[in-house]
């Protein structure tokens, strides 16, 4: 039979002049190794082919530039597929897809509690110049000091603290909704945009309770503070002896350990007073006990402004709190969500908010 050669490209060929020479000379018994002739060795680096020609025959040397499988390779292949590769690939199916679906829900709440902020927003700059104004009050008039009272309502005023840079018209639907449905006195209170001392606004907030008080006949009150007025709440119930007569101080989105969003803003010294390690902050972590304050924490989840979203929770050894989280919306909407508000309602109604855990709620699904 006539031999070939192979050349790079792995076709057949046609004889070389060589083998035609060849043919007419006995070859090796059947059986019997070739002796390889030293003549001429063609080799081709492209495919590692190496071709040497001989006088009395030819023989084809192809190299793979492939190793040689290991042992285990070669046992494994025997034994078939791993067992577990099957359930390893499922579980990764899986678990890719949960993963692309909470990412696309994380987007889509994400994406509604954005569009919901601006849509507060955008209503809030239309109601900020209503409120930048101290609230009307009624003068009292004073009865004869043996005249008989009237027992005062066992539900305490309610006191509403505003954020930064904001005024009372931010609790609109908050205060309606406390008034109506909870049937408890609201009240409000501004504190100037241009303050810059938290330890002074809470002085005020000492001084208005302690007149809301006065009036009202009662002898604590409750209050519910925004972001920056949640933290001045705070500072005066557990640093200047508010505890006597703050009840229950609930706080919406509220940095309790600071917050770190946006640090250009730090040219206001009330903002470096709202960031991690500022004098205040370290005064808020200092022991306090027998503070007779109960705090509910109202966070959220989307909360922008809270960096870390953490630093809105109470965490204090001394303190009693209960931190509730609300999913679905964002800062500018905790003080204006009918369901935060409920929320609200339910933790003012209970005698001890901060311990109670069954009546109290636990957290607050919007979206």
């Amino acid at each position: 039979m006539p031999v070939t050669g192979v050349h790079a490209g792995g076709h057949k060929g046609k004889r070389s002049d060589a083998l035609k020479g060849s043919q007419s000379r006995p070859g090796p018994h059947k059986g019997s190794r070739p002796t390889p002739h030293p003549g001429s060795t063609k080799s081709t680096g492209a495919t590692g082919t190496t071709k040497t020609t001989g006088k009395t025959d030819t023989t084809d040397t192809t190299h793979s530039t492939r190793s040689a499988p290991s042992t285990e390779t070669r046992a494994a292949t025997r034994a078939g597929p791993h067992p577990f590769r099957p359930l390893a690939a499922l579980f990764s199916a899986g678990l890719a897809s949960r993963s692309a679906g909470l990412a696309s829900r994380l987007s889509l709440a994400l994406l509604k509690a954005t569009a919901l902020e601006l849509a507060i927003l955008a209503g809030h700059l239309l109601l900020y110049p209503s409120g930048i104004t101290q609230e009307r009050r009624p003068t009292p008039v004073q009865p004869p000091p043996d005249a008989p009272r009237l027992p005062a309502d066992h539900r305490p005023p309610v006191l509403l603290l505003h954020g930064f840079i904001d005024n009372r018209s931010v609790f609109v639907l908050l205060r309606r909704a406390l008034a109506q449905e909870g049937g408890r006195r609201v009240e409000s209170l501004n504190y100037s945009p241009l303050t810059c001392d938290i330890r002074a606004a809470a002085e005020l907030l000492g001084r208005h309770v302690e007149e809301l008080c006065e009036r009202t006949g009662h002898t604590r009150v409750d209050v519910v503070g925004h972001s920056l007025g949640g933290l001045i709440a705070r500072y005066y119930a557990q640093r200047l002896g508010g505890d006597v007569r703050i009840r229950t101080l609930v706080t919406l989105g509220t940095p309790h350990s600071g917050t770190r969003v946006v640090p250009l803003a730090d040219a206001h010294p009330i903002v470096r007073q709202m960031r991690p390690g500022s004098d205040v902050i370290e005064e808020l972590k200092e022991p306090a006990p027998g503070c007779r304050t109960q705090f509910v924490s109202f966070w959220s989840d989307l909360d922008q402004i809270m960096t870390p979203l953490e630093t809105a929770c109470v965490d204090h050894p001394d303190l009693v709190a209960q931190n509730v989280r609300v999913t679905g919306i964002g800062h500018l909407a905790l003080p204006v969500h009918p369901a935060v508000a409920n929320g609200i309602r339910q933790a003012l109604d209970l005698a001890h908010p901060g311990t109670d855990a069954k009546g109290a709620p636990n957290g607050v699904t919007v979206a």
